[in-house]
């Protein structure tokens, strides 16, 4: 039998942000993405990012025509009156969380995802028998006989 080489799967990113957005709403919370402006693709008004970042709003009451696609995240907004294009690939998303408390998922800065936690084989956990009072009160034996 041969072996079967394993499945390319694709990134998890696109679902992620989706969640932590629907959450955000479901939350009544301000869904919000940190952008890495320096990534290919990334289409944001200039003089607007700090740092080579820039946060966008993605609450629905503040841009149009949102897509939070599996490849890009697109939308117009308006910036000082102007509205504007956005069109951001996943890839340049380095987190999603909400603007009022902070809760959601910061990626890493190279754009491949969060990293999971390392598969480890479970550890059987000891097991010792609790002596309880009454089993050291308890007569050694039966007080059942054998009958033939």
């Amino acid at each position: 039998m041969t072996e079967q080489p394993e499945a390319i799967l694709g990134s998890t990113k696109p679902y992620l942000i989706r969640a932590i957005f629907d959450w955000c709403l479901d939350e009544e919370q301000t869904p919000q993405v940190m952008v890495d402006v320096s990534i290919t693709g990334v289409e944001v008004p200039v003089g607007y990012a700090n740092e080579g970042k820039i946060v966008l709003n993605l609450h629905p009451n503040s841009v149009r025509g949102l897509e939070l696609g599996n490849e890009y995240l697109m939308f117009s907004a308006r910036f000082a009156g102007k509205s504007e294009d956005i069109v951001v690939p996943v890839e340049a998303v380095l987190a999603v969380y909400a603007r009022e408390n902070g809760q959601g998922i910061v990626f890493q800065a190279d754009g491949s995802g969060i990293t999971p936690p390392s598969p480890t084989k479970p550890t059987k956990p000891e097991w010792q028998p609790v002596k309880s009072a009454a089993a050291d009160k308890a007569k050694p034996g039966s007080h059942l006989k054998i009958v033939k």
